[in-house]
């Protein structure tokens, strides 16, 4: 089992920043593919970035390329998103997520929501203009 918790959600004006982290339990953690997600009000969960076990290999959705960057800590059990250039759409609350179907696996990242196995209780994030 895992757990997860995130931190650093709150409230910036456009254009601001803030890092998200996400502290997991349990020793399996460090093999696990890991994403983050989010959900706007009225819209469905989508995806965000995720890494690979590794930290190497990374995956933006393309609302966030150039913006955000995910990276992870392993010695610390924590997984990471950094944003920049804040909008008012990243609005939404956002989810931590490991994927436990391919542990040790290099490159291996996670785009699907149903690909996730874990996931932590979110963290909002509010942009204003």
């Amino acid at each position: 089992q895992v757990q997860l918790v995130e931190h650093g959600g709150g409230l910036v004006q456009a254009g601001g920043s803030l890092r998200l982290s996400c502290a997991a339990s349990g020793r399996t953690f460090r093999g696990y593919a890991m994403g983050w997600l989010r959900q706007a009000p009225g819209k469905e969960r989508e995806f965000v970035a995720a890494v690979d076990w590794s930290g190497v290999s990374t995956y933006y959705a393309d609302s966030v390329k150039g913006r955000f960057t995910i990276s992870r800590d392993n010695a610390k059990n924590t997984v990471y998103l950094q944003m920049n250039s804040l909008k008012p759409e990243d609005t939404a609350v956002y989810y931590c997520a490991a994927d436990r179907a391919r542990p040790f696996d290099i490159n291996y990242v996670s785009l699907l929501l149903s690909a996730y196995d874990y996931w932590g209780q979110g963290t909002q994030v509010t942009v204003s203009s």
